[in-house]
């Protein structure tokens, strides 16, 4: 039986299932873990058929759609952040917890565009992460021992691990083949984008042993953008992840993306995005009444 922790984390551990229902958490799931331990099978994404097999893992973020057609008897595991949980993330006593989690779980979130299991950089962490799932749903069926801070701790190692073996890359669509340091710069980009000291031209040439007049020449012969247009559209990106799936206000949101105020913020969105914050939120609420 699934089990709610955290007020809006479900954890499932299922043994030789043949049949599995239609999952009654697909449109309030936010972020999802599925390890498959024993089995084989077809698991259909979005309409397009994946085989998965013994030792396989896959993730989905919002609006991806999954079922599962079973060959053979299958053993595995579940981990679900249900979108409640992410509605406020930067208040209560776990704030900061759930901060990072959100601030790492949406660099997939904006930038998963393959469909299939999931590519380990590293084989020794795949066998971290399938021994810290099997740890947590463990903890997970326990009782009177049942130790959410153990649940806690376990849950923020295996996002820190999916994070690293993730394959951030998000070069724009006019782009050609790009060389491997472009790749590298991206990812980088991504993963301190809250953290503007490490994006400044200068220290990017230093991590990547570019000359600092050239850098930014570099990354726009190869990706058709500039540095900075590219690090505002990220930005954006996040804005907009926030506005869908968090409570949090405009004053919040500049805040935490280094934007002066929510004006700022709002003004400059209006020019990017072609429409101002409340536009979009209005659009949201009326795209919703229709799911």
């Amino acid at each position: 039986m699934p089990r709610t922790i955290f007020k809006d984390i479900v954890i499932l551990d299922f043994q030789k299932m043949t049949f599995f229902d239609f999952c009654e958490y697909t449109s309030i799931r936010f972020f999802e873990i599925i390890y498959f331990k024993e089995g084989s099978g077809v698991i259909k994404i979005n309409g397009k058929d994946v085989s998965y097999h013994a030792d396989s893992f896959f993730i989905f973020v919002p609006n991806d759609l999954y079922q599962l057609q079973i060959n053979m008897p299958t053993t595995g595991s579940s981990i679900k952040f249900l979108t409640s949980f992410f509605s406020n993330p930067y208040k209560g006593s776990l704030a900061p917890q759930f901060k990072d989690w959100f601030q790492k779980i949406e660099i997939i979130l904006n930038n998963k565009k393959q469909i299939g299991e999931f590519q380990f950089q590293s084989k020794s962490d795949k066998k971290k992460l399938s021994s810290l799932i099997e740890m947590i749903c463990d903890e997970n069926q326990k009782d009177q021992t049942y130790d959410p801070v153990i649940i806690q701790n376990l849950l923020s190692t295996i996002v820190h691990i999916i994070i690293r073996n993730s394959n951030q890359v998000n070069i724009p669509d006019n782009s050609k083949k790009q060389p491997k340091g472009i790749q590298e710069i991206i990812n980088h980009i991504h993963h301190h984008i809250y953290e503007p000291d490490l994006l400044s031209s200068k220290s990017l040439a230093e991590k990547f042993n570019i000359s600092s007049n050239y850098i930014g020449q570099y990354f726009k012969k190869h990706t058709g953008i500039s540095l900075k247009r590219y690090k505002l559209n990220y930005k954006l990106e996040l804005v907009e992840a926030r506005l869908k799936y968090t409570n949090m206000n405009l004053s919040e949101i500049a805040l935490e993306l280094r934007f002066i105020d929510g004006s700022h913020l709002d003004k400059i969105f209006t020019i990017y995005k072609g429409m101002s914050v409340g536009a979009f939120k209005k659009r949201l609420i009326e795209t919703q009444k229709y799911l």
